[in-house]
């Protein structure tokens, strides 16, 4: 009897509650605020929701999970009375669910995300206002662990000659770049600390974006309008499905590192697109083998860090998990298996790794248009040109051939007997739960 009093006034107390902060008409994204406030606001907006009975504040209740894990058993139990399903007490598996089955958004989410994210760094805050554009959806951006900038990026970094760099061993990867015959060398071991570069190389503003968490990183040209500044982009501190928002300078909008796009802010219905330029993974004794006058970048970076050779993500690399949540659809693949990865046209394809076990070239067609692979999984270099239907192959001492005759292979072109020339097109490496999360059903078997 005394329980069911109890339930009765604590039904009464509620609905008291909820009336009259109904009539103080306090928003939705306010209560969600309050799921990160201190213990009681936590306890109050939990019951609100409940009385309310509305799927908008799921999103709002599930990232609570990450931060407030004392009251998973309080929060679950919600979560579970408004979706109807149970996926545990860890927030990743929660995400997942979310990306593959979205709710109605709650409104003013923009000013949610603003409140509970400026809390870790107010630098946060110029990222979302109200009413904010946006083309993703904003209940799915997560915070990588750093603050704003918290990833340095480089910008116009010192580089050194080749017979300078003592530093860096036969066998570590650096990404490649030759633009109207300047020719550079960048690291993986300093990429993994700053994972956004911004240089001027041959005369052309770029961004060497890099995303460790999706293995991929791209060169993007950053001039996207010829009477217009290039674009400077730095590390929001900011993930969507386990893929790094970068920002531009200019507008502080939210980049997708994957496809060049703005995603959120005054950018996104622009029509900018940033364009994919050539780059490629190798080892540092390859690159200077073939480029003895490449530049390289120097170990003074005006930071402080340990680059040692996988210091920064070695265990990340050397796992088969994700460290944040990305839905999985396409198990074609193991999730982070490499692929090379190509754009052209509109027509999009990759290629497993493992299919350069041994250096290889192989003929296929993207779309339209007819290419050639070139690639050596040891050093996972891949490097890919138009064909124009000709059909190409490694002769036994490695060089190209076709029709009778040897190709030479360069980063901008092949060239064979009477100046025939076929262009490189600009693909690049990734982890395939990062490729066929964007473009799905483009594997080549």
């Amino acid at each position: 009897m005394l329980r069911l009093i109890y339930l009765i006034l604590l039904f009464v107390s509620c609905s008291t509650f909820v009336s009259a902060q109904d009539e103080n008409n306090k928003p939705v994204h306010e209560y969600a605020i309050d799921l990160f406030g201190p213990y009681d606001l936590r306890i109050i907006a939990r019951e609100w929701m409940l009385q309310r009975d509305r799927t908008d504040v799921v999103p709002a209740l599930i990232r609570s999970l990450r931060y407030f894990p004392e009251d998973e058993s309080q929060t679950r139990h919600l979560l579970k009375q408004l979706t109807g399903v149970d996926h545990g007490p860890r927030w990743h598996d929660w995400m997942l669910w979310m990306q593959d089955n979205p709710t109605a958004p709650m409104a003013k989410n923009e000013l949610f995300i603003k409140a509970i994210t400026q809390r870790i760094d107010k630098n946060f805050e110029i990222f979302f206002y109200e009413d904010i554009e946006r083309k993703i959806w904003l209940d799915e951006i997560a915070w990588g662990g750093v603050r704003k900038d918290g990833i340095p990026a480089l910008t116009n970094p010192n580089l050194i000659e080749a017979n300078q760099a003592d530093y860096i061993r036969d066998n570590e990867l650096v990404f490649g770049i030759s633009i109207n015959g300047d020719t550079r060398a960048y690291p993986y071991r300093f990429m993994d600390w700053h994972e956004m570069l911004n240089d001027t190389i041959g005369g052309v503003p770029v961004s060497l974006a890099y995303c460790t968490l999706c293995g991929s990183g791209i060169l993007y040209k950053t001039k996207p309008n010829a009477d217009e500044e290039p674009l400077i982009f730095g590390s929001s501190g900011f993930l969507y499905r386990s893929n790094k928002l970068m920002y531009d300078q200019k507008t502080h909008s939210l980049w997708n590192q994957f496809n060049g796009k703005p995603v959120v802010g005054s950018l996104v219905n622009s029509g900018i697109e940033l364009e994919v330029l050539p780059l490629v993974t190798t080892t540092w004794s390859e690159w200077v083998k073939k480029y003895p006058h490449t530049k390289v970048l120097s170990e003074e970076t005006g930071f402080h860090r340990d680059y040692t050779p996988g210091t920064a993500y070695g265990a990340y690399f050397f796992s088969e998990e994700l460290m944040f949540p990305a839905s999985e659809n396409d198990d074609s693949l193991k999730q982070k298996e490499k692929v090379f990865g190509l754009r052209i046209s509109g027509a999009n394809k990759a290629w497993p790794l493992k299919l350069f076990e041994t250096p290889t070239v192989i003929n296929d067609q993207v779309g339209i248009i007819p290419i050639v692979l070139i690639g050596d999984a040891k050093s996972e270099t891949v490097r890919a040109y138009r064909s124009e239907g000709i059909t190409f192959k490694l002769t036994k001492q490695g060089q190209l051939s076709a029709n009778n005759q040897i190709w030479q292979l360069t980063e901008n072109e092949i060239i064979g007997a009477n100046d025939k020339k076929l262009s490189r097109l600009p693909g690049h490496i990734a982890y395939w739960f990062a490729w066929s999360g964007y473009f799905p059903a483009t594997l080549s078997k």
